[in-house]
């Protein structure tokens, strides 16, 4: 009898810690952000926190669905891009923790390097400002193309004033680019779309940006939950050891833990 009761008080303290566990619902885009945001799922369960993983497609639905309370984080943009959406949407969101930096790789099936680029060559870039002007940014940093002095991270084509080899921009959604590669000579394609379509970041591209800090990636809630207890737990788990090492032996420099 006393072991019947031991079992069932042990069986109904287990089904209470289960019911008080949090859930949230977490947006992010397939492939890395979606790898690394199910190894945060196992380390935050630990924690009392059940993440329910929602993926996207493409970068604008994350934080509508976000705005519109559809998710309570999400986890897929660098703060550059997610300033942008604020400033041209009005949304009130707000980064709260850096993850993952992914460097940008300009990639050719044409070319083996930038060098061989012919004039009037036609390089795709993204079409949304933060990412393309990302992309041009590389392109300069390169010696391809001169910048208009202190135009910013925001550059879009119009801002080059110096095109020695008069390329042609071609602006794409980013989740196209991959596919674009046998029309045109060049695309510069963000990490989690070029990993998608198969490419392997750290040995494909013929240039590659470096690390930098503007466009390391960020989780982001809405303004209104920065204080809610389940966001410390949120970026602690994700903060993790574990996830760090997950993100090195997984990626192999194609992607980097940015905390």
């Amino acid at each position: 009898m006393k072991k019947f009761l031991l079992a069932a008080s042990l069986a109904l303290a287990f089904a209470a810690g289960a019911a008080s566990a949090e859930t949230i619902k977490v947006g992010v885009t397939p492939g890395p952000h979606a790898q690394i945001m199910e190894k945060v799922k196992e380390v935050a369960a630990g924690k009392g926190l059940d993440i329910e993983i929602l993926e996207f497609s493409d970068y604008v639905m994350p934080n509508q669905a976000l705005a519109d309370g559809e998710l309570n984080a999400n986890s897929f943009q660098h703060k550059p891009y997610l300033d942008n959406q604020v400033a041209d949407r009005g949304y009130d969101i707000v980064s709260i923790a850096y993850t993952v930096n992914f460097p940008m790789g300009v990639y050719s099936k044409k070319v083996k390097s930038l060098e061989e680029l012919a004039d009037g060559a036609t390089v795709a870039i993204p079409n949304d400002p933060t990412n393309g002007g990302r992309a041009l940014l590389i392109l300069a940093d390169k010696g391809l193309i001169k910048l208009k002095e202190g135009a910013g991270l925001k550059v879009g084509p119009a801002d080059v004033v110096e095109n020695p080899k008069n390329l042609t921009f071609a602006e794409l959604d980013a989740a196209q680019l991959p596919r674009s590669l046998d029309d045109v000579d060049a695309a510069v394609i963000n990490t989690n779309y070029a990993l998608e379509a198969g490419l392997d970041p750290s040995k494909d591209p013929i240039a590659r940006e470096g690390e930098k800090a503007p466009y390391v990636n960020i989780i982001a809630i809405n303004g209104k939950d920065k204080d809610a207890p389940w966001v410390k737990t949120l970026v602690e788990s994700y903060h993790n050891d574990t996830v760090k090492t997950f993100v090195n032996d997984t990626f192999k420099g194609s992607v980097i833990a940015g905390w």
